[in-house]
């Protein structure tokens, strides 16, 4: 990363876009680094106004890696904020040393990572913010900082005392929604059910709806090798956990398909047959989005009362600190934060 992407001030700035709190995620990663870069992108600042929710110490040493040439300015209220592209605002929580060290696990900075989701979580519930992106964390320093919660979907769920959400993942390509996201895969076929079924799948069809598709068709993978072959593989999950919940789906006027053979519904969705593809479980979701690059995918968290996205990759000790961070899942992530806050 340089700053040669970074544009001049341009002066005066609309105030009708919507505020979006920005986390930084763990100091020891990768996230202060693309969160300076994500936020002063000129392409940004015309759709939204972002106000980060982190550490200026450390965002200031983070685009100091970078050769990022911008201020980091504290804050108190988002509606202090300056919009330019040479301006960080920073809602300063000062939790984290001046001398973390880059990539390695940090129960301080676990704890700090979810102060900053906190902090984002009751900025938007009081409306202040309309909508939040988060950098990412390191769950096993999430845990160590006395946080045990799976991830920022469960924990942004607890936050705002929800009680179930799905996690979506967006790419230019196709969009895929979990039935079940972070437990054993024993357990998740266990969880699968009908009901959780029809309402990931109705979850999903409203997010579309809310993206700007008014009637988007959605196919709904099987659990097991050729969705069951019927009853050659497996115990009958498909006919028995999943057709029904697409059927209540279907009845609700979701235009809804399966179960299908996974492998062929990706195709499927890759060329274009259909807007969504409801997955079982978190790798089966998760593998064929990330082939297709894990710099062009979005988090999403459906069913939560606030807009949230997320980049779609982990916290990358092994680069933090060293100008090898990509910041395109990040600004992607903004940018579709800004468009759902707008509709």
């Amino acid at each position: 990363m340089s700053n040669s992407h970074v544009a001049a001030a341009t002066g005066h700035r609309r105030t009708d876009l919507p505020f979006v709190a920005v986390t930084m995620g763990d100091g020891a990663g990768i996230g202060p680094e693309v969160t300076v870069a994500a936020v002063v992108e000129e392409s940004i600042l015309g759709e939204c106004r972002p106000v980060v929710i982190g550490d200026a110490v450390r965002l200031r040493t983070a685009a100091k890696s970078i050769d990022l040439d911008v201020e980091v300015r504290p804050i108190h209220a988002v509606e202090d904020a300056v919009h330019d592209a040479r301006t960080v605002n920073v809602i300063d929580l000062a939790l984290l040393p001046e001398d973390l060290p880059w990539g390695e696990l940090s129960p301080v900075a676990g704890d700090a990572a979810y102060q900053y989701i906190k902090v984002a979580s009751e900025l938007t519930m009081a409306g202040k913010v309309q909508a939040i992106c988060t950098a990412p964390l390191n769950k096993e320093a999430l845990h160590a900082g006395g946080h045990v919660y799976p991830g920022h979907t469960e924990l942004l769920a607890a936050l705002t005392e929800t009680e179930e959400v799905s996690m979506m993942l967006s790419t230019p390509k196709i969009k895929v929604i979990h039935v079940t996201t972070h437990i054993g895969l024993v357990d998740a076929v266990a969880k699968i059910e009908p009901g959780l079924v029809q309402r990931t799948i109705e979850r999903g069809h409203q997010a579309l709806v809310r993206a700007g598709i008014p009637n988007p068709k959605i196919g709904v993978a099987a659990i097991n090798p050729h969705a069951g072959e019927n009853g050659l593989f497996g115990y009958g999950e498909e006919a028995e956990k999943i057709a029904p919940g697409i059927e209540k789906a279907r009845a609700h006027g979701v235009d809804a398909v399966g179960p299908l053979p996974a492998d062929t519904l990706f195709f499927l969705a890759g060329r274009g047959d259909y807007d969504l593809v409801v997955a079982m479980y978190h790798d089966q979701g998760h593998g064929p989005v990330k082939v297709l690059g894990i710099e062009a995918g979005v988090n999403v968290t459906v069913g939560l009362p606030v807009i949230r996205t997320s980049v779609d990759h982990g916290t990358a000790f092994d680069i933090a600190g060293k100008n090898m961070a990509d910041s395109h899942s990040m600004v992607e992530a903004l940018h579709q934060a800004a468009e759902m806050a707008t509709r």
